[in-house]
């Protein structure tokens, strides 16, 4: 499995637009010149950006901003770990506490570098 990196491409499911993970976790491991990504990146607004609007919360005049809740890293990777977090793969997935489900549709980096 590849690993992502700082600037990887996301989408919610209930989102309208991709956003770019903001890797804040960790300082040293990149590929690429670009930090490798860890379960800890999960704060809404610091690593986490709103996805357009929320399809989960649609009103008269639209659906309401996208506020992330992410919850925890699903599917990391099984041994390979920074400062004993777990590193996020390309099949990595995080819960939305409002419903939707964010996953990866671009590493951010263009280097094979396979984990387990």
């Amino acid at each position: 499995m590849n690993t992502i990196t700082d600037t990887a491409k996301m989408k919610c499911t209930a989102g309208t637009i991709e956003n770019s993970l903001v890797v804040t976790s960790q300082t040293h491991d990149s590929v690429n010149g670009k930090l490798q990504a860890t379960e800890e990146d999960k704060q809404a607004n610091v690593n986490i950006m709103p996805f357009g609007q929320c399809k989960l919360k649609p009103t008269s005049s639209g659906y309401l901003p996208c506020m992330p809740a992410p919850t925890k890293w699903e599917q990391t990777a099984a041994k390979d770990t920074i400062n004993d977090l777990k590193i996020l793969t390309e099949k990595s997935t995080c819960q939305c506490a409002v419903g939707g489900k964010i996953s990866v549709t671009n590493k951010g980096h263009n280097k094979q570098h396979e984990i387990e």
